[in-house]
């Protein structure tokens, strides 16, 4: 089984199978290639489900059916409409004003927040449940508060919208194959 090494200042091992199906072993700095190969065959089974779950991931995407120019415009003009209802919602109860809403249609976020106050939202929201939608415009409404990703930001974003964990996970799971229809 191939697989990358990759040495830090750490003090245990561990594993990540990456969504490109590359295995990366992390590893301390000062030890010897042999136990780390005893590590990678012990823990070979884990390894070989992650990256059946990766095949399965890229399969799925290939069988994906693209979106058209038409239902991307579509999804844009939705996302006019109900994410800035959203907003205006949650606004008070973070506490925030905000700036320009923008509706885009990108590969890599779901929303961003910028340091004038100027939020940025994915139309492939519009395809999925609304508490995701709401998961993510309180997510970048509370970086008007902190923008970064720290625990005070957490406990905010909880505060306001206590399930968002669950619906940032829905988003994790799911989430590639929305972007993957682009």
């Amino acid at each position: 089984m191939e697989y990358q090494i990759i040495r830090s200042d750490r003090k245990s091992l561990g594993l990540e199978v990456r969504p490109d199906g590359q295995v990366v072993v992390r590893a301390p700095r000062r030890l010897g290639k042999a136990e780390i190969q005893k590590f990678v065959t012990e823990h070979e089974s884990w390894i070989r489900k992650h990256l059946e779950k990766v095949r399965e991931r890229q399969k799925s995407r290939q069988e994906t059916k693209k979106l058209s120019m038409e239902e991307i415009q579509s999804l844009a003009d939705q996302a006019l409409k109900v994410i800035p209802e959203r907003v205006a919602y949650y606004a008070p109860k973070v506490g925030v004003d905000y700036g320009k809403i923008t509706i885009r249609n990108q590969r890599s976020r779901w929303g961003s927040c910028s340091s004038k106050g100027n939020l940025n939202f994915n139309c492939l929201l519009m395809l999925t449940p609304p508490e995701v939608i709401d998961s993510v415009v309180v997510h970048e409404l509370c970086h008007r508060k902190e923008m970064n990703h720290s625990a005070r930001f957490y406990a905010e974003v909880l505060r306001v919208f206590p399930d968002y964990r669950k619906w940032n996970q829905w988003l994790k799971e799911h989430g590639g194959e929305l972007i993957g229809r682009m």
